[in-house]
């Protein structure tokens, strides 16, 4: 059952969603607990059993760049298994539709892409692709991490000798510029901005939400938790984002 409170609110972003030029989603982890994958920042999320290596420090240490490799291959097994679930298929569902532009994520679990998701912005790379420092090559990350897991030692590129590492953005470590060019163009030019499942702190993704408010977009922020925006946002809904985009799901069809 759903409640009445919450009904109204379903039919406020079906609305808003039907009636949108340029409707954008805004997702970070709360979206993939849903399909598994635990959280940075919870007491049982990643970091409460590990520090992450600084990108500094991958870059000047061989110590670090191990510890980096170990938290990564064993942080995978986290990411093989996991399907997408509703919110990110239904994500998917509205960009074939033409109601949304497109998703710009924090995420990096590539499950937005895997549930049919074509205009993908990752702000923070990806976690199942190996990149080369040096000459840019990539491969996908599990033969990589298989072979760390088993032979205890830290890849090196096999064409130019450089270090390799995971295609995701690392604590400081820039974000690709022309990724958040591109997210921050879409931000501007959105008339609802739809951020769900993030905690909204992480700069300077979190800017991004802002970005699109100041440009006169709707904001709907969809968390369990509270964020800093929330008095920024023209409505904040508390539930789970797979239920609640498969009620205003409905109400999509029904118009």
């Amino acid at each position: 059952m759903i409640s009445e409170g919450l009904e109204r609110e379903c039919r406020r972003v079906a609305a808003l969603l039907s009636g949108a030029r340029s409707a954008v989603a805004f997702t970070g982890a709360g979206i993939s607990t849903e399909s598994g994958i635990p959280d940075f920042r919870s007491p049982q999320g990643i970091w409460a059993n590990s520090t992450p290596v600084l990108y500094q420090e991958f870059l000047a240490s061989p110590e670090a760049r191990f510890e980096y490799w170990r938290q990564k291959a064993v942080a995978m097994r986290d990411f093989v298994d996991c399907q997408p679930n509703a919110g990110h298929r239904l994500l998917a569902r509205w960009e074939a539709q033409g109601r949304l532009r497109g998703v710009i994520t924090q995420n990096i679990d590539e499950l937005h892409q895997r549930a049919g998701s074509q205009a993908v912005l990752e702000l923070h790379g990806t976690a199942l692709k190996v990149g080369c420092l040096s000459c840019q090559r990539r491969w996908e990350a599990e033969p990589w991490n298989s072979r760390f897991l088993t032979e205890g030692k830290v890849p090196d590129c096999p064409d130019c000798g450089g270090m390799l590492k995971h295609a995701t953005v690392s604590f400081g470590q820039q974000l690709p510029p022309d990724v958040l060019m591109m997210a921050r163009q879409w931000c501007r030019q959105a008339d609802v901005l739809l951020a769900a499942g993030s905690s909204l702190v992480v700069e300077p993704a979190a800017s991004l939400p802002r970005v699109a408010r100041e440009n006169g977009a709707c904001l709907i922020i969809v968390n369990r938790e509270p964020t800093p925006l929330d008095d920024l946002a023209n409505l904040v809904i508390r539930h789970s984002i797979g239920e609640l985009f498969t009620w205003i799901e409905r109400l999509l069809d029904a118009s």
